[in-house]
């Protein structure tokens, strides 16, 4: 089994905040000891942190749930309870991150040691202590912590390289790949040798430096899933220059110019952008027979059929095997890299908006609905934080809960649907009468 994986769907569930406390001051010599209950620690945030070390996902195939600790609870005399630690989770360079229901990408990970909250914690709920006031100097109210952001994600790892090898099977790639660096890619006179992107470093004459990424080899039809499909061309969305490689001589009875057509058709099936990266076209295999031929009739083909508004992309000879022309190809390289700015992977439209921990104003606080036993049920986001923040062992906290029912507006909409007094009324699996 291959041990590279560049995909995974996980699931993260942040901390949640440590319960505030009930308590009351009780020592000789103070009489009447006021509310003493603290308030509950954060629950710890889960975060990603880039580790330039690791090279793919496969940690995330065998492990696919992580847990942040919820906080202390509060204590006795005012004494907050203990934030949790956050789950730090390591995660490969350029590994891309996104919200599995919705699509949207949170972050894109590329620098080594960059971090990420991917699900925040919950904040601890307060203690007795808060809510004293002069008309109620002793509350017996304290609120649960809150409950930590819990969400699903699709990671996507996309290699970081300057120049992808892009081409049919067998035309050279990780020969190619193999003299210009001290990668050792797999090789053999067979289809689909490569079966996961290879990388490695390449020092040009000029003293330039730049990563080449050699993936596997596209063929027609890529695009709707025939052979390896696209499922590794994610990895050269972030080059910002691609290396052609074509077969100059024809040896597998292909015609070099139609390879050249079919591979930038599937390109730009999978994705337009990357047709606005520049191409190098590399004629491998000058070594052998009727390449010379083949080359002079590709450039041909190529002129007669290019806009002649366009400039005709740089061809440049070579063998892989005796390693004729790599210096001339590398120095090229090298300096349209140096003129090729990095290449947008996403627009705003592609990102999740900024979180935002409050309620908007237009968003409704509550929704109501009716279940087949005729109960009435209350639901919405705000509501069920105020829910779950609840302590439903204190009466006092259900009696706050309650006016806070109110002051929202939910018993003026439920007489408006037609509650009557005593029917049941159901938020979660609590149930309580509706009294009109």
């Amino acid at each position: 089994m291959s041990m590279f994986l560049d995909t995974a769907k996980i699931k993260v569930k942040a901390g949640n905040g440590g319960d505030g406390m009930v308590a009351f001051r009780r020592e000789k010599y103070v009489p009447n000891g006021g509310p003493w209950g603290g308030d509950g620690g954060r629950g710890g945030n889960v975060v990603f942190v880039v580790d330039e070390g690791l090279r793919t996902l496969m940690d995330f195939r065998y492990n696919r749930h992580f847990k942040a600790e919820s906080g202390e609870k509060g204590m006795t005399k005012g004494m907050h309870g203990r934030g949790a630690e956050d789950l730090r989770v390591r995660v490969p360079q350029g590994t891309t991150v996104r919200d599995a229901e919705t699509g949207k990408v949170l972050t894109d990970l590329i620098e080594h040691g960059q971090e990420f909250i991917v699900a925040h914690g919950g904040r601890g709920g307060r203690g007795n202590i808060r809510f004293a006031t002069p008309k109620n100097p002793a509350p017996e109210i304290s609120e649960n912590g809150e409950p930590g952001q819990e969400r699903e994600l699709q990671l996507e790892l996309k290699i970081l390289a300057d120049v992808g090898l892009v081409g049919f099977p067998s035309v050279g790639k990780s020969t190619l790949l193999s003299v210009i660096t001290s990668a050792k890619p797999k090789i053999g006179a067979y289809h689909f040798t490569t079966i996961v992107p290879n990388l490695g470093m390449v020092r040009a004459q000029s003293g330039d430096s730049f990563a080449v990424a050699d993936l596997p080899g596209l063929i027609e039809g890529a695009s709707q899933g025939v052979g390896l499909g696209t499922q590794f061309l994610r990895h050269i969305e972030r080059t910002r220059v691609i290396l052609h490689i074509i077969d100059m001589s024809a040896s597998e009875g292909r015609d070099p110019y139609e390879d050249y057509l079919a591979i930038n058709k599937e390109l730009e099936s999978y994705n337009l952008r990357l047709m606005e990266r520049p191409q190098i076209i590399v004629a491998n295999k000058m070594d052998m027979p009727e390449s010379q031929e083949n080359l002079e009739e590709f450039k041909k083909k190529l002129a007669e059929n290019y806009d002649e508004f366009e400039d005709l992309p740089a061809i440049f000879p070579i063998s892989g095997l005796t390693k004729q022309g790599l210096a001339t190809l590398l120095d090229a390289t090298a300096e349209l890299l140096d003129k090729t700015p990095e290449f947008l992977l996403y627009d705003e439209s592609d990102m999740e908006e900024e979180a935002y921990y409050g309620f908007d104003e237009e968003e409704k606080a509550f929704e109501i609905s009716r279940d087949d036993d005729a109960t009435w049920v209350l639901s919405g986001e705000k509501l069920m934080k105020l829910f779950n923040m609840t302590n439903f062992d204190r009466d006092e906290s259900v009696m706050k809960f309650a006016r806070q029912l109110r002051g929202m507006g939910v018993d003026e909409a439920l007489r408006a649907r037609g509650a009557k007094d005593g029917d049941l009324v159901r938020i979660g699996k609590f149930e309580f009468e509706f009294v009109d």
